[in-house]
């Protein structure tokens, strides 16, 4: 299966987007999040949250942690585009996220829909439904 250029693009912001997340890195997530943000996720409880405050909460929370951060590998399995309009796609895939945990190498999965749109030539992830 051949990839267009435009989902290349937003595949590597997609994973850009998360590694900054296992890194605990806000300022880069925070860049490509538009500042009205909403998301279902397992943390809000069902609830649809909006904003940075909710996300910046758990990255202050890792800020704060003492121990050495384990090495992380996320991988985005299956991705799928769809593609609104030219400035507006949703991306949906399975993450994998591989760590260690006691000592031995671990996977785990969720899976993600995330929405970007494109605005003044920067896009922004405005939705994430997390399960």
């Amino acid at each position: 299966m051949t990839i267009s250029p435009r989902d290349q693009e937003i595949l590597a912001i997609n994973q850009a987007m998360l590694e900054s997340v296992a890194a605990g890195n806000w300022e880069k997530y925070s860049q490509v999040c538009s500042t009205e943000i909403s998301c279902f996720e397992g943390e809000s409880e069902g609830h649809l949250v909006e904003g940075h405050a909710f996300h910046r909460y758990y990255f202050d929370l890792a800020s704060q942690s003492q121990s050495a951060p384990s090495p992380v590998n996320i991988t985005m399995a299956r991705p799928h585009l769809r593609w609104l309009s030219d400035d507006a796609v949703v991306v949906s895939y399975t993450r994998l996220t591989q760590t260690i945990h006691n000592g031995e190498p671990i996977t785990t999965r969720c899976c993600e829909t995330r929405i970007w749109q494109q605005s003044e030539g920067t896009w922004l992830q405005v939705h994430v439904h997390r399960s």
